[in-house]
């Protein structure tokens, strides 16, 4: 068996982004030691802390860190702390800039609901059941990075935002979006507002000339607010969405909702440099420190980690075979809680996941649950 010497920076943040970004560290040591990799992790401040420890939310001693690493994993960044700062200062930018920094460029947000979660997905059962796709999410253009400002003055002010995309920026997430779903079940859902939008237009050409690229895959177009609808409607008919910046940012929250709840989902961004792994919930500040939050997604990030940037599957499957066993037990934290399950904390979810993780991982050799 190849035993594997990784560096993975550990961007906890703010918030609850501490104790989640904690409890997924556990989990990846557990892994390690039981095979034998030697993974170094190498914590570094972002976000609100690090305007706190350095005056910036993205300082060089962490760029620098990042760009060395093998793989990162981000807890979440902000709060109303730092909420009367200037917009490029507050804890936010220190995310986009750091994924300005690493050249990601493709987020990935896998959705799937757990089986013992059913009762608590807002879908009825029957449609719960389907919940299972991959939204790919142009992460370094459109309206988050085009030009934008205010002008005028009073009743005559007016602010703009641009959405501006480039071929080769909808290129390089085309295909991130047509190789995943041909690893899947070969179907690409490409969603923009090509009826409205000129940079839609241009997306949609673009992708559309790709097309042939990748002759097994099928591939159909829908305008946002038809996909909105289509997700809560029938899940099932989704294998692999592609979207924009903007578009990706709100169907994945909502497709996070149809699966239980926000703090189940890991997520992924991919670019020129070493890729990062995060939950896709919140700071949370009003929960920080209070043994409350839901660690599973951030700990599923981990998983992504190992299986997407270490190749690591056997690892990430028993983390993933771990977090469905300890469901199926009844535990929940509070915001996935539901009548006649034992209500946990983030300390004692992280245990049970452990406890579960340590049956799976024993004998190395071969599993005991088929994975």
């Amino acid at each position: 068996m190849t035993r594997l010497q990784k560096t993975i920076v550990l961007l906890p943040g703010d918030g609850i982004g501490p104790e989640v970004t904690r409890a997924a560290a556990q989990v990846l040591g557990d892994c390690a030691r039981e095979f034998g990799h030697g993974f170094t992790l190498v914590e570094q401040p972002i976000g609100g802390a690090a305007i706190d420890l350095a005056g910036s939310p993205f300082p060089e001693d962490t760029a620098s860190a990042c760009l060395a690493a093998d793989a990162l994993l981000l807890g979440a960044v902000g709060g109303r702390r730092w909420d009367s700062l200037p917009v490029g200062r507050r804890p936010e930018s220190g995310l986009l800039e750091l994924r300005r920094r690493l050249g990601l460029y493709a987020n990935l947000r896998p959705v799937r609901l757990h089986a013992a979660l059913g009762s608590i997905s807002p879908l009825r059962p029957e449609r719960a059941r389907r919940v299972d796709l991959e939204i790919v999410r142009e992460l370094s253009g459109g309206i988050y990075f085009g030009e934008r400002g205010r002008r005028g003055e009073g009743a005559e002010e007016r602010a703009f935002d641009t959405e501006s995309y480039s071929v080769r920026e909808i290129e390089r997430v085309a295909r991130v979006g047509f190789a995943r779903a041909r690893a899947r079940r070969r179907r690409l859902a490409s969603v923009d507002k090509a009826n409205v939008l000129e940079s839609s237009q241009l997306w949609r050409g673009v992708v559309n000339r790709l097309a042939p690229e990748f002759p097994e895959v099928e591939l159909e177009h829908l305008y946002v607010d038809n996909a909105a609808l289509q997700l809560v409607l029938d899940p099932s008919q989704f294998d692999v969405i592609l979207t924009s910046n903007m578009f990706g940012d709100i169907l994945s929250d909502e497709a996070a909702a149809l699966a239980g709840s926000i703090g189940l989902a890991p997520s992924a961004s991919f670019g020129s440099g070493p890729s990062l792994y995060e939950p896709i919930h919140g700071s949370a500040p009003q929960l920080a420190g209070k043994d409350c939050a839901c660690p599973i997604g951030a700990i599923l990030s981990a998983a992504l980690l190992l299986r997407e940037s270490f190749g690591l599957a056997k690892e990430a499957d028993a983390i993933e075979i771990a977090v469905d066993r300890v469901l199926e037990s009844g535990l929940r934290t509070p915001d996935i809680a539901a009548p006649g399950t034992e209500i946990v904390g983030l300390a004692a979810m992280t245990e049970a996941i452990r406890h579960h993780l340590a049956h799976a991982l024993l004998p190395a050799e071969g599993y005991g649950w088929g994975v």
